[in-house]
């Protein structure tokens, strides 16, 4: 067959072919509203969790984020709405079977050892990861023999991350997952959560580390009051907060500065400047082309913190 009639073929064929649909969520909250006598927690919410995506959530003490991975772990039920799980209620003992949470209220028995807490955590599942494996994932090798109560805040924290893995769960909850954990272990655990990622687990990730969000998460969602109020990758969240950051010595005034181009802001600091704006490059030619002495030229990218605070300040 001439090559011009294969490549024709190839075509066809390929044109035939079924466009891969996303992959359909595990969790979904659904027109969620849930009340608590008077106070709406969350208010018509609507959230999914797809495969092998970290997701964080990220708002202002009080905005809902614990009601939400309360419902998706079946520890309540909504006013209105649905909850779903795998396709299930996620009150169901089946559906709990695929999930593991690490949270800042679980209270677990001080006068166990650590490898006691493991065995007692993994006869809950049906199929659950080796002790070596958990063991090695959480760091906690040597310390396999020590009470609970013996262990530093550190390693207390890697336990309840042992946990919420050791059943080899689908969908994953890590609340404030390195509270009180050194440099070095806490890069260890990302590394572990990206890892579960490339696996096809699910992770939903709440934290005040916006750092850690911003280095995990695939997708962020903001939530205030009980509403999601912004959504998208780290780099979306963080172009919302209006641009990235100049900072330079400069004889230009606050004035001319905010005259130029994509110039938002504009701030003083014992005779350092930083300007914000929405393209950076253009403004500094600008800069440099009006003050041939500027000195000290930085430019940063959008910080999430920035970002957040920008986002929930006039909520």
């Amino acid at each position: 067959m001439p090559l011009n009639a294969i490549a024709y073929e190839t075509e066809q064929i390929a044109a035939k072919a079924p466009v891969s649909a996303p992959p359909q969520p595990i969790a979904t909250l659904t027109d969620i509203t849930k009340r608590y006598g008077t106070t709406v927690a969350l208010d018509g919410l609507n959230l999914s969790l797809h495969p092998g995506e970290v997701v964080a959530l990220l708002g202002p003490n009080g905005a809902g984020k614990s009601t939400a991975v309360k419902l998706l772990l079946g520890l309540i039920a909504p006013s209105s709405g649905a909850a779903q799980v795998f396709g299930s209620d996620p009150r169901k003992a089946i559906t709990r079977t695929r999930v593991g949470a690490m949270l800042q209220v679980a209270r677990i028995t001080e006068t166990l050892r650590v490898r006691e807490h493991l065995d007692l955590f993994r006869s809950y599942y049906p199929h659950p990861l080796p002790i070596a494996d958990i063991l090695r994932i959480a760091q906690l090798q040597g310390i396999e023999d020590r009470l609970f109560s013996q262990l530093s805040g550190g390693q207390k924290q890697r336990l309840l991350f042992a946990l919420a893995i050791c059943g080899n769960p689908d969908l994953i909850f890590l609340d404030e997952p390195t509270v009180g954990m050194d440099i070095e272990a806490r890069r260890a655990i990302w590394q572990q959560i990206r890892f579960l990622s490339a696996q096809g687990k699910t992770v939903l990730l709440t934290t005040h580390y916006l750092e850690e969000a911003d280095a995990l998460a695939h997708r962020i969602v903001v939530i205030n009051k009980g509403r999601i109020i912004s959504e998208g990758t780290p780099t979306e969240i963080k172009r919302s907060s209006g641009g990235r950051s100049i900072r330079c010595q400069t004889r230009l005034s606050e004035e001319f500065l905010l005259t130029l181009p994509s110039v938002t802001n504009v701030k003083f600091n014992q005779g350092i400047v930083t300007v914000t704006a929405s393209d950076a490059e253009i403004a500094v030619r600008e800069m440099l082309l009006h003050d041939e002495t500027l000195s000290g030229l930085e430019i940063a990218g959008p910080a999430l913190e920035d970002a957040f605070l920008a986002l929930t300040k006039n909520q």
